[in-house]
């Protein structure tokens, strides 16, 4: 094959050499004896026949045939096509000439021990048989050496032979050389920080996770460098410098690095004014600077202050304040920071206009920003609505809406008052998903659901196409979801209908059916049956709501030593549950709170097989501990439970302990009274208390645990438990999958209670 296409090459410049692209005398009108090809190599002479348009017996003419050869410029494969033209007994025989790209013939890779082929030519992102494209060839060199960087191959080198590319041979000659780990990692110069903290900063070490070794990257070594002089920066030390210099071994497989720093002085804060501040929460600003008198000065901190400050004017309505900052050097390395605010105008609300919904319905929209506040004639809340679709009033339309992106921007001119444009990048709000699970308390558990989250039940079908396509059922912000979740342990179904704004009033609507089989501890348990229940917002974040439901409880599979309370409710009971319930969320965003606190009570009557009631109680408190200047921020969560059974209640609606969200360390439902044979039979009433601290890791998205949990039951002593733990929120269509992974221990427990050290909750979606 590759003498074939040299010899296309060859035939193709004879062409060139002997007949020159155009004749001059062109035969123009006379027949056409023959058409011929010429220079094809892995073109077909067929192929190129079926293009062109010119046959034999017809009259030449020369605009066609230069048509003909556009056509066959463009083929794939060809880099450049002409034709020629001779005369033989008054005929013209006309020849199209091809010239065929090149394609590479053979890649080579010749040097690579430590590293196989099939990895190599994975990264180059070329293969045989493409065409050769001279420019993606050669860059493969640098693909090669970055990807043998990041293995740990500082000093391989790679070259390319390029006189033969001619003939469609890629050879790639590589010197691998040593893979070098970071023996020793030492700090120079450093006085105010120790080497124990600056080795966090840096990700050349010696080891990773204190145990995996870490290879030695001249490019990494570039970045700890900016890493020291932003940690230090942060603290104050704005002269900071720092270098660095590297030590190989003779053989070359370790290498120890020297970070030097030269530190200078500590900047410290000596003042901070606010001049032109006349918002009436002044002490609340304060507490949430960052500079303050004797801290330590950094640009950062500087930054998050003037931030600050723009975000409580602008949730005032003042979308034009400006801040400007002077900063001024004083002796002994102190600075007075001063902040001069001008407010500028305070502006309302006036008209409001949704754009960029093609199914979402306007009134969706609107009665969300109703509820949150951000209506006409109210001030114009330009925090929440930041225009750059990160303001949570944005994230909260997104999420009612399920849009792609929502941004709220405003615009007029008029002297206090600003129209809210909101733009709206439509969503896919309907999926049809496979999912995955597993829980230290349930077991693998698998998922199919179909989810409408921009459902309209008004909305029927006028064809059947429109059913199948998804264009029926669209557009009002409710939600209509059918799911079946298959488990060894735990298998459940549901079909439920949402309107979260009933009568376009902040009142939701919701109805289902459900059921599920679990498997107990000496029984199996099942239920299933519909409910419904009505649910009031008010604008002073409190809410109110009824529920009703209707189940049969259906107790089955009983073991020959089943306790007596079990076998007392064995076969089908009917459960008729009317609750009524009050909350109150003073949280300071609901994806994530970080401060505030939520409520939330209810007290439902059980009529049926049985009559009881189930009084439950729960608040959360959230606070900040600690924000960074990234405003990463490390929160504490606490937790109190109370549950209490009024009257008789059986078995499978009493109060259990332990396992994931209850008392960690030990077992799900581990803490409980035991019938015979220990199981367990659950408690009249409970309460819980439970404190955890979330540090995250680097962003959001990953964060450490610190928790301990308490709990008083009808027996036994307080239970009580520390432990520590790893969350992580996986992104997904309809918001993070969160996966956790918790290690608790038992400080105060009942001999009869089950321990279980390690849980852990793991959710998928594919």
């Amino acid at each position: 094959m590759r003498v074939a296409w040299v010899f296309g090459w060859v035939l193709a410049a004879g062409w060139l050499l002997v007949c020159p692209a155009q004749a001059q005398d062109e035969p123009e009108g006379l027949v056409i004896g023959a058409v011929e090809t010429a220079g094809t190599v892995t073109l077909t002479r067929a192929q190129v026949l079926s293009v062109v348009r010119a046959r034999p017996g017809q009259a030449f003419r020369t605009q066609q045939a230069a048509e003909d050869v556009k056509r066959l410029a463009a083929m794939e494969g060809v880099d450049t096509a002409y034709y020629n033209t001779k005369v033989v007994d008054g005929k013209v025989i006309l020849t199209y000439v091809i010239v065929e790209k090149n394609l590479i013939r053979s890649i080579v890779l010749q040097g690579n021990k430590k590293i196989s082929d099939s990895r190599l030519l994975n990264e180059l992102g070329i293969k045989q048989g493409d065409y050769l494209d001279q420019f993606l060839v050669k860059s493969g060199v640098d693909k090669l050496k970055e990807f043998y960087r990041k293995k740990g191959y500082s000093q391989a080198r790679v070259s390319l032979d390029e006189s033969r590319l001619l003939v469609g041979q890629v050879i790639f000659t590589i010197e691998e050389g040593p893979r070098t780990k970071v023996q020793r990692v030492r700090f120079e110069g450093n006085r105010a920080f120790s080497d124990d903290q600056l080795i966090k900063v840096v990700k050349t070490r010696p080891k990773k996770f204190l145990v995996f070794p870490v290879y030695f990257d001249q490019e990494q070594l570039a970045k700890d460098r900016t890493a020291l002089q932003d940690f230090y920066r942060k603290r104050g030390y704005l002269d900071i410098k720092a270098d660095s210099s590297v030590s190989f071994h003779s053989d070359g497989k370790t290498v120890e690095v020297v970070f030097t720093v030269s530190e200078g002085p500590q900047y410290r804060v000596e003042s901070v004014t606010l001049t032109g501040y006349s918002l009436p929460d002044k002490e609340q600003l304060w507490s949430e600077l960052k500079l303050k008198p004797d801290t330590p000065f950094s640009p950062d901190r500087l930054d998050y202050d003037v931030n600050k400050i723009r975000a409580r004017y602008r949730s005032e309505g003042y979308l034009d304040v400006q801040v400007e900052t002077q900063r001024k050097e004083l002796e002994e390395h102190r600075v007075a920071v001063e902040h001069r605010i001008t407010e500028g105008p305070r502006f309302r609300i006036g008209l409001i206009t949704v754009t960029g919904n093609r199914t979402v319905k306007d009134q969706s929209v609107r009665r969300v920003l109703d509820e949150e506040g951000f209506s006409p004639g109210n001030w114009y809340d330009g925090n929440a609505a930041r225009g750059d679709g990160k303001g949570e009033l944005e994230r909260t339309v997104q999420q009612a809406v399920v849009a792609e992106s929502v941004t709220i921007v405003p615009s007029g001119t008029e002297p206090q008052r600003r129209d809210a444009l909101v733009q709206i990048a439509e969503g896919q709000t309907g999926t049809i998903m496979l999912g995955a699970g597993v829980a230290s308390d349930s077991g693998v558990i698998g998922q199919i659901s179909l989810d409408q989250r921009n459902f309209d039940i008004t909305d029927w079908p006028t064809s059947f196409s429109e059913l199948l396509t998804g264009k029926a059922f669209r557009g009002a912000g409710q939600r209509f979801r059918a799911m079946y979740s298959p488990g060894r342990r735990w298998t459940s179904y549901q079909v439920s209908f949402t309107e979260p704004y009933l009568y376009d009033k902040p009142l939701s609507l919701d109805a289902a059916f459900s059921g599920f089989t679990r498997i107990r501890e000496s029984y199996d348990e099942k239920r299933t049956g519909p409910s419904l229940g009505l649910a009031r917002r008010y604008p002073d974040d409190w809410r109110r709501g009824i529920s009703f439901r209707f189940e049969n409880v259906s107790i089955e599979e009983l073991e020959d030593d089943a306790p007596s309370e079990v076998v007392k409710v064995k076969g089908d009971n009917l459960r008729l549950g009317t609750r009524l319930w009050v909350g109150l969320d003073k949280t300071d965003s609901r994806f994530r709170p970080s401060r505030g606190y939520n409520f939330d009570a209810g007290y439902e009557q059980i009529f049926g097989d049985y009559s009881y009631g189930l009084l439950t109680a729960t608040q959360r408190w959230y606070k900040t501990l600690y924000e960074d200047l990234a405003e990463q921020k490390t929160i504490l969560e606490t937790k109190l439970f109370g549950g209490s059974v009024v009257g008789d209640a059986p078995t499978y609606d009493r109060f259990y302990g332990g396992g994931l969200g209850s008392i960690r360390g030990f077992d799900y439902r581990g803490i409980s009274p035991r019938g015979e044979n220990d199981d367990p039979i659950g408690s009249d009433w409970m309460g819980q208390l439970s404190l955890e601290v979330s540090i995250p890791m680097g962003s959001e998205m990953f964060s450490w645990l610190v928790f301990t949990d308490a709990g008083v039951f009808e027996t036994g002593p307080i239970r009580t438990s520390v432990g520590v733990g790893i969350q992580i929120l996986i992104p997904q269509i309809f918001g993070p999958v969160p996966m956790r992974f918790e290690l608790g221990a038992p400080i105060t427990k009942d001999d009869e209670d089950d321990t279980q050290a390690f849980s852990f909750s793991v959710g998928a979606l594919f």
